[in-house]
């Protein structure tokens, strides 16, 4: 009876590890993959693959990555998010980019108590009163500073015509922490509005520069900082634009021409300067796979990942509240875009960089500490 007993534990703890070993974590993915800013979440996930390819295991199980499409829309940012913790099982979600989506989706995130982490939301309300919403990017009150000291000491303007999306929650957040650190450092600013989706922009563009601003600042996202670019072209003006990081897409270049040569932005990574070893070896990766230089907002996903996969190993655990709280203690992560540190409030320590649009190649120009 003995020896019964004594095989019948073996074999349940040999099944048991077995299952281990060959089980799965569920990792969701809610990206926007269609619709207005679909391009932001196609870079992301090509990053994405490109960890999951490099790094397929975690505590000895395949790691299973379900993507959802949140369409660039609010509501549907909320829905993906429910449905992947409700349907799929998932253990944390990697998403998602627009703040505004990620605001949707991370208040139901947080009601289940399941971790997202978001690799390029920068408002801050995205992970302001949250326990389980983080992010491995800079947020704008740093973002928006670093604009303004580079429109001040290196661009030398003294005016800046600011450009506001009031339909999205990030473009308002950097205006204001742009315009603050401008008008502090001495500047004048002139304001204007418009909305996602927009396409003349001439009778802002023209009472904007009859003040004669000796930049425009647009805080938006590619499609609109594109035509907005080629508009101002050809109402005659010569200086420089400035964007925040939802400039980066290669259809800024398509749709905008040379109409954007000379458009400088503030960004989280530049393939020609990476900086770290890890960083490194993701360019070689992607080089290899799509043949040419990856974005900042698909150095973003694959350090999204890893910083994942890094706080469930430490976690020794699928259990969501113990990843999360292993995410919020990540030190001196080495990730492709820099050394991620994330604090208690869910918000990340980095670098930014500044790229500037040369010859319709982005370029990059310095890098700024916080």
């Amino acid at each position: 009876m003995k020896k019964i007993c004594f095989v019948l534990l073996v074999g349940l703890i040999f099944f048991s590890v077995l299952s281990f070993s060959e089980g799965t974590v569920k990792i969701g993915v809610a990206l926007p993959m269609t619709g207005g800013i679909a391009s932001f979440g196609q870079m992301v996930y090509q990053g994405i693959e490109i960890a999951n390819q490099m790094f397929p295991t975690v505590l000895g199980m395949k790691v299973e990555l379900i993507l959802a499409d949140n369409r660039s829309d609010k509501t549907e940012a909320a829905n993906v998010v429910s449905r992947l913790i409700n349907l799929n099982g998932v253990v944390g979600i990697l998403g998602e980019v627009a703040s505004s989506n990620t605001l949707a989706g991370g208040a139901v995130a947080e009601k289940a108590g399941i971790p997202l982490l978001s690799p390029a939301s920068t408002n801050p309300l995205v992970t302001q009163g949250k326990k389980f919403v983080s992010r491995v990017c800079f947020i704008d009150p740093f973002q928006g500073h670093v604009a303004a000291i580079f429109a001040l000491n290196n661009l030398k303007a003294k005016t800046a015509a600011v450009f506001t999306d009031v339909a999205q929650d990030y473009s308002v957040g950097l205006s204001n922490f742009f315009v603050k650190d401008f008008t502090a450092g001495g500047g004048t600013v002139y304001k204007e509005y418009y909305q996602s989706g927009d396409q003349d922009f001439s009778a802002q563009l023209t009472d904007a520069l009859s003040h004669n601003p000796d930049v425009i600042y647009i805080s938006g996202y590619y499609p609109e900082i594109a035509l907005m670019a080629k508009q101002a072209r050809q109402l005659g003006y010569t200086g420089p634009f400035l964007a925040g990081d939802g400039a980066e897409a290669p259809e800024l270049i398509k749709i905008g021409g040379s109409a954007v040569n000379g458009l400088y932005y503030t960004s989280h990574f530049n393939a020609d300067h990476p900086a770290t070893k890890m960083g490194q070896e993701f360019v070689a990766k992607y080089e290899a796979l799509y043949h040419t230089s990856p974005s900042a907002l698909a150095a973003l996903g694959f350090d999204t990942y890893l910083v994942m996969l890094n706080a469930i190993e430490r976690a020794g655990s699928t259990d969501p509240a113990k990843i999360n709280a292993a995410i919020r203690s990540t030190k001196n992560f080495e990730g492709a875009t820099g050394y991620i540190t994330i604090g208690d409030d869910g918000n990340a320590v980095k670098s930014a960089v500044i790229n500037e649009v040369v010859n319709s190649q982005f370029t990059y120009v310095t890098t700024i500490n916080p």
